[in-house]
């Protein structure tokens, strides 16, 4: 990656605003009072479940859809309706969308031509963008001729080549085995970080999203449901849905139960003291249950001393899995008049007591101030 490749190609960083954005498809009502703001330079993502929404908000900034209600500003100057050639935007789309007779070059052209740009800046731009994605040498090849990693790398030369405000990502990853998508993901990162692009990265895999993005918007149902840095939005999910997307969560049903000041969370397992800040509105939401993630917890002998700062609640191990750098395991504890819950706890890999086979009655030692009451 040359500096006269970056030279060539990038532009100055802009923000983009969203403002109480609604879109309906007939009676269905897509997209709810969506508001937004996206820093100059910022890689960002849309994350969420299938249907939530993520694409059409994406697809709406690119200009592809109309927006029913609210407005999208990009560097200041709304663009709601604006068609997309107008937008000053580029978007790399999850199928790649390559022409299959045409060579490497002439796809990446292809935008520059239909701008009538001289022959000599086309030549010039499209070896820049050749160069950003590691292609040099590949110009004459078909996409047919290409791996899935390097027909992923022409579509994003094609759309950087233009020089665009703004690079919309949507999904790009998915069509790459599991290592790829590593090596891929570390190359966009970086190859946005040179250019100084503002990009907003569509995806359903909180991997991807917590690897390279500044920020996410968590989306549920059209709605945006949190939006924060990966670690923020991990260690303090304002919602069961975003504690449940991001990661493996332990969800316990009970109630909050005060004694004065303090208070408690009461369960079929046991009563577990609340710290202060795990009510943060104060009083328990609606449908309030008690959350937290398996290595915030440890495994201990029932009758072992219970360290300070730690509640306890009993179970019987169930299973476990060895993932590689931790170890799993499922762990029955009493729970309502259904029968019993599941608990995960994650124990580095041979840090883990003996004796814990399947069917051992356990203690399980929680933080206490990595607790959480969430609600819907």
């Amino acid at each position: 990656m040359t500096a006269l490749a970056v030279d060539t190609l990038a532009t100055p960083s802009v923000d983009i605003a969203i403002e109480h954005v609604d879109l309906w498809y007939g009676a269905n009502h897509v997209l709810r009072d969506v508001s937004l703001r996206i820093e100059p330079g910022e890689f960002f993502a849309f994350l969420g479940p299938s249907g939530c929404g993520k694409t059409t908000l994406l697809r709406l900034i690119a200009g592809f859809n109309p927006v029913d209600r609210g407005r999208i500003l990009i560097a200041g100057r709304d663009v709601s309706g604006l068609p997309p050639w107008k937008r000053d935007v580029g978007m790399v789309f999850q199928s790649y969308a390559l022409w299959p007779h045409m060579t490497v070059e002439q796809n990446v052209a292809f935008g520059l031509e239909e701008r009538r740009l001289p022959r000599q800046e086309i030549e010039k731009r499209v070896a820049a963008a050749l160069d950003l994605v590691g292609l040099g040498g590949l110009e004459k090849r078909r996409p047919g001729q290409l791996s899935g990693g390097q027909q992923q790398r022409v579509a994003l030369a094609r759309t950087i080549v233009v020089a665009p405000k703004v690079l919309l990502l949507d999904e790009p990853l998915s069509n790459l085995d599991a290592k790829l998508r590593g090596d891929v993901r570390r190359e966009l990162r970086e190859l946005q970080q040179r250019l100084g692009l503002t990009a907003i990265f569509v995806t359903h895999d909180q991997e991807e999203a917590n690897t390279i993005c500044d920020r996410i918007a968590v989306m549920k149902d059209g709605t945006v449901q949190q939006v924060g840095a990966p670690t923020a939005l991990y260690d303090a999910p304002r919602n069961l849905f975003v504690a449940g997307f991001l990661g493996t969560t332990n969800i316990l049903d009970g109630r909050v139960v005060r004694d004065g000041a303090a208070a408690a969370f009461e369960t079929a397992a046991g009563t577990i003291p609340l710290p202060a800040g795990a009510l943060r509105a104060g009083d328990p939401p609606p449908g309030a249950k008690l959350v937290f993630r398996p290595h915030h917890a440890i495994l201990s002998r029932p009758d072992a001393p219970l360290a300070e700062g730690r509640a306890r609640i009993p179970g019987t191990i169930r299973f476990k899995e060895f993932l590689g750098a931790t170890e799993r395991y499922g762990i029955a504890v009493p729970g309502d008049s259904a029968g019993e819950t599941e608990v995960s706890v994650d124990l580095g890999h041979g840090t883990a007591p003996e004796g814990l086979a399947p069917g051992t009655a356990v203690a399980i030692d929680i933080a206490t101030d990595r607790l959480h009451v969430l609600g819907e």
